[in-house]
């Protein structure tokens, strides 16, 4: 089935629109994907370890406002990862670097949706140098620990291609 999968997606326009583009398509890929995890990580990050105890001197109802850059970092994130799977699909499918990458992705994801609807609305109350909830401090250190796994397993995949 997985063979199925990585044929159809090596057949689409896109593929070879991709593909065609030559020298320029891939690196620049790369670099706006690279960028799109620097605003990913470099807010989502911030706010984390704000949560974990640092920096215990800025709220995080201010650090809050760097979430949009998250957010951002995100979409260009998904865009240009999803040009990578489909321009080259049997270097993605096929490698387990890949698979956890997507399954730290999912953690996070879960992680994230639980955040928001269980203990944002106490946590953005809070004050500086208030001490976070230990909830609160465990959906941090998930966070945390999932964007490290989906950073590190975004490198091992040109590692182990198939």
């Amino acid at each position: 089935m997985l063979e199925t999968i990585s044929d159809w997606l090596q057949s689409t326009w896109l593929s070879h629109a991709f593909i065609s583009q030559g020298l320029w398509a891939w690196p620049m890929s790369e670099s706006l994907h690279f960028i799109g995890l620097c605003l990913l990580v470099g807010s989502v990050g911030l706010v984390d370890l704000r949560m974990l105890g640092m920096a215990k001197g800025i709220s995080v109802s201010a650090l809050h406002k760097l979430i949009p850059f998250g957010v951002a970092g995100y979409l260009l994130n998904v865009i240009t990862g999803s040009l990578f799977v489909v321009g080259d699909a049997d270097q993605y499918i096929f490698n387990d670097a890949f698979r956890f990458k997507m399954l730290f992705m999912f953690i996070a994801g879960i992680n994230v949706l639980f955040f928001y609807s269980t203990a944002f609305q106490q946590t953005k109350l809070l004050g500086p140098n208030d001490e976070m909830p230990l909830p609160v401090k465990i959906m941090a250190g998930v966070s945390l620990a999932c964007w490290i796994g989906i950073i590190c397993a975004g490198r091992l995949i040109t590692f182990y291609r198939p």
